[in-house]
């Protein structure tokens, strides 16, 4: 069967005075139905940017160079890259394919009440009246465990976990089939973070949908995630189901993610990964890890190492492994 989503070889880049900025260079993975995908990396890593990509919302001066974003519709798939906007807005935004921003609880409009900020959104992809999304918008704060009546409240008068969870119910207005969720527990404390992970989880299960989140936390991932891309430079360096990639990383870059989080059950001495991210502008030769990796050869300076399979569904892109 054809995956729900497949993005191949996705390259998105920024055209700045300063240079041409590769934010996502070559990306390529799959996400099945009902499945949660964790895409993690350090800030900067193009995360956000492949999020953006997929639902073709590049802001300017950013655009999508080459690659593609296939969808499966039932017979076979659209591919989202070659779509006009017009078509984008009409046929995948909000019906298929859906988003909850970094920073969600600075989104909302502080002039408007929440109900009206979700008719919107439904009126504007959907036939229903205004009288039908009223009702659609209530349903869907109960759903996420808010009271109906909060559609004549103002975002001034929500806490922060309630603002996410509106945009939470905004984004399950038209019943997607895929939701991207870009950090949405960043600026929240940990019993907040806890409920809305709970509250993703719930959702997912009982409406069958597949997910893509994304984040810097590692500890997030591990609660939400059936499997794993990491992240690094503009490149997807391993993924794996997240069982494997937890527990046999091959990356030396996956490796240093997960000796920098501290441990409970097994206290570890702390390793954090020296150096910073490269510049993306002139990213360096070779492997862009090798900088920083302590594990680097002759090869890793001069040759980018292509992306390999060490297993079922199982990859890593390091000189270190060969093909099986």
């Amino acid at each position: 069967m054809l995956p729900l989503l497949e993005v191949k070889n996705l390259k998105t880049y920024f055209y700045t005075y300063r240079g041409v900025v590769k934010a996502v260079d070559d990306v390529s993975f799959e996400l099945e139905k009902g499945e949660v995908l964790g895409l993690v990396g350090e800030s900067g890593c193009g995360k956000s940017t492949t999020a953006y990509s997929i639902i073709k919302l590049v802001p300017p001066p950013g655009k999508i160079v080459d690659g593609h974003i296939l969808l499966s519709n039932g017979d076979g798939t659209i591919d989202i890259v070659k779509l006009k906007d017009s078509e984008v807005r009409r046929k995948i935004r909000w019906k298929r394919i859906s988003m909850i921003f970094q920073g969600a609880m600075n989104a909302l409009n502080p002039v408007y009440t929440v109900g009206r900020q979700i008719i919107e959104a439904i009126v504007e992809h959907s036939d229903m009246s205004k009288e039908e999304a009223l009702e659609r918008a209530k349903e869907l704060l109960e759903l996420v465990g808010l009271e109906p009546d909060m559609v004549k409240r103002y975002p001034h008068e929500l806490s922060g976990g309630q603002k996410q969870r509106v945009f939470i119910a905004m984004a399950l207005a038209l019943n997607p089939d895929i939701v991207i969720c870009d950090e949405p527990t960043t600026a929240l404390d940990v019993v907040v973070q806890a409920q809305i992970i709970n509250l993703l989880k719930r959702l997912q299960h009982e409406l069958k949908m597949s997910m893509i989140f994304i984040t810097h936390d590692l500890s997030v991932i591990s609660a939400i995630a059936d499997k794993v891309a990491v992240m690094y430079a503009g490149k997807i360096v391993e993924r794996g189901s997240l069982k494997e990639v937890f527990s046999e990383p091959y990356h030396p870059y996956t490796q240093g993610l997960l000796k920098s989080v501290p441990k409970i059950k097994n206290p570890e001495k702390i390793i954090w990964i020296p150096g910073l991210p490269p510049d993306l502008i002139n990213p360096p030769k070779g492997c862009r890890f090798h900088p920083r990796c302590s594990r680097a050869m002759d090869i890793c300076r001069e040759k980018e190492p292509p992306i390999v399979s060490i297993g079922k569904n199982r990859y890593v892109a390091c000189w270190l492994y060969k093909e099986g």
